[in-house]
């Protein structure tokens, strides 16, 4: 009996490492599928990251031709403000000219009307003497 019992613990032998073997092949298996897809998602990360670095180039040119642009439009809003400055006082004098012209205006009517009654008068002053001579 004990040939068979050698032969039984010979075949269990090689039904475990027979076992195992096929364990250790199934788990070198599983081992590669888990690292093709950790390396499929790491590539997927990689290519996510590349679309949001282009993104954020894109949007940074974006920013930098807008700040590009309110800067100019901010020197054209100071030109243009000093302009108006410049526009109002010119508005400011013309009107203070327009003013003074307004009231030399005056003065000069009420002088032409002066000058009406002074001609009136000498006017019938030289008719009277007319008159007296005549």
């Amino acid at each position: 009996m004990s040939a068979v019992l050698i032969v039984i613990i010979v075949i269990a032998v090689i039904a475990v490492l027979v076992l195992a073997a096929l364990a250790m092949r199934r788990r070198r298996e599983q081992q590669r599928l888990e690292q093709e897809r950790l390396a499929a998602r790491a590539e997927a990360h990689r290519d996510e990251a590349e679309s949001h670095a282009a993104k954020a180039n894109r949007l940074a040119e974006e920013q930098a031709a807008k700040r590009e642009d309110a800067t100019a439009r901010q020197a054209e809003a100071e030109r243009l403000a000093d302009q108006a400055k410049a526009a109002a006082k010119k508005a400011e004098a013309a009107e203070a000219r327009a003013e003074t012209l307004d009231h030399e205006a005056d003065d000069a009517a009420a002088r032409v009307e002066r000058e009406r009654v002074h001609a009136r008068d000498h006017g019938r002053k030289a008719e009277e003497i007319d008159d007296t001579l005549g």
